[in-house]
């Protein structure tokens, strides 16, 4: 089968398609033969040689969608037929065929493509934990730091639909404005979050790097900030010196990943997600389908801040 693998850490032209052996399910897995992929922060992070743990060689890839084609010893064989969304661990997923445990794979409802459901199925569910880990209720401010992104865009929709009293979003253009308008910011900032009118409650930062502190200041008195992603890389030693220097205001910071929230937790948020994407609750946004060999060319897209919503590759 084709896959993109990782041949050298580092840029995008470090990925290369190659053929592989079709991979076999283990017990309790299901076999997909894929129809789209999804294209993400993470997958440029391991590329990039930013997080330890992986070799060269890794086929990157995590969102699949397609049929399930084959299941797994002791695996139901109801399974075999089913167009499902599924989760493959951090790699495996850029590929013309995937596997993937069952507690990580849901049915797609009808009216939900597997684009779609790529786009939503990972980034819905940190949106919606992160508003929880900040403890976001009705009525408070929001601002969304780098929210051209699917986790972005979906914080926005999550919030706007959760009652918040303002919606502002920091982004690379005056159109990326507009368009994050559309699914309900209701302030633009650029990068910098120069020119903010007001301080926020709640603070959802999918960039991180060495701007933080700054945007501490934005908070207002036990004003809550999580980080969600560190695509503008590590968070700075400063951070603690910004947060003792506003002791007084009683403000918290907290990092969040999904892989803290229950399995279950998290497919019972991904069927009420999926139920509104399909019933046009909760729109999602696909950038483009490439084909799978155009993956370097995704991966140069998302590098140079491109991407509004999701890059899906398609097999």
């Amino acid at each position: 089968m084709k896959a993109v693998a990782v041949k050298a850490f580092g840029g995008p032209e470090g990925l290369s398609v190659v053929d592989l052996p079709a991979p076999e399910p283990g017990t309790g897995q299901v076999l997909i033969a894929v129809e789209a992929i999804g294209v993400g922060g993470v997958d440029a992070l391991i590329r990039g040689g930013s997080l330890p743990g992986f070799r060269e060689g890794l086929v990157l890839g995590s969102e699949v969608a397609g049929t399930v084609v084959a299941v797994g010893p002791d695996t139901d064989e109801d399974w075999v037929g089913q167009r499902v969304w599924g989760f493959t661990g951090l790699g495996g997923g850029y590929a013309e065929q995937a596997v993937a445990s069952v507690e990580d794979v849901l049915p797609l409802p009808p009216g939900l493509s597997a684009a779609g459901s790529v786009t939503l199925g990972g980034s819905g569910v940190v949106a919606h934990f992160a508003l929880a880990h900040a403890r976001f209720r009705a009525g408070e401010s929001v601002l969304v730091r780098g929210a051209g992104g699917s986790i972005g865009i979906l914080t926005v929709q999550l919030a706007a639909a959760g009652g918040a009293a303002e919606i502002a979003v920091t982004t690379s253009s005056a159109a990326r404005g507009a368009l994050l308008r559309d699914v309900g910011a209701t302030q633009v900032l650029d990068r910098s979050g120069a020119g903010a009118a007001s301080a926020y409650d709640v603070i959802i930062d999918v960039v991180s790097g060495p701007d933080v502190p700054s945007f501490l200041e934005k908070l207002r008195p036990n004003g809550r900030m999580v980080a969600v992603g560190a695509v503008g890389g590590p968070l700075p030693d400063s951070l603690g010196t910004a947060l003792m220097a506003n002791f007084r205001r009683s403000l918290s910071f907290a990092t969040f990943s999904a892989d803290t929230v229950p399995p279950a937790d998290r497919q019972a948020v991904r069927v009420a997600q999926f139920a509104a994407a399909a019933e046009g609750r909760l729109p999602v946004v696909v950038q483009a389908e490439l084909p799978l060999d155009d993956a370097v060319l995704a991966h140069q897209q998302l590098q140079r801040g491109e991407v509004f919503g999701r890059i899906v590759l398609v097999p």
